[in-house]
C-alpha cells in the first residue's frame, strides 16, 4: 500500500505540474525540473500517509481477528461444559 499511494500521489502532482506549464506556456526544462522536484516531494508525503493507512489497517485486522478468535473459544469451552454436565447426569 505505502509503495503504490507513494506513486500514485507523485504521478499525480507531476503531471499537474506539466499541465499547468503547458497551460502558461514555461520552457520545458523549467517544468521538467519542477516536476521531478513535486514528483520527489509528493512521493514522499504519498509514502508517509500509505505507512500510516496500513499500520491503521493492520491494527484494525488485527484487532478484529483477536476478538473472534476469542469469541470462539468461549463458545468451545461453552458447548464442553455443557457436554460434560449432561455426561454426568
Amino acid at each position: 500500500m505505502t509503495r503504490s499511494l507513494a506513486l500514485s500521489l507523485g504521478s499525480f502532482a507531476m503531471g499537474l505540474v506539466v499541465l499547468r506549464g503547458i497551460w502558461h506556456g514555461e520552457m520545458a526544462g523549467d517544468v521538467a525540473s519542477e516536476a521531478i522536484g513535486t514528483l520527489i516531494v509528493f512521493m514522499g508525503i504519498g509514502g508517509l500517509a500509505g505507512t500510516i493507512a496500513d499500520q491503521l489497517i493492520r491494527d484494525g485486522v488485527e484487532d478484529l481477528y483477536r476478538k473472534r478468535v476469542k469469541w470462539f473459544q468461549e463458545g468451545v469451552a461453552e458447548t464442553t461444559a455443557e457436554e460434560t454436565e449432561n455426561q454426568t447426569k
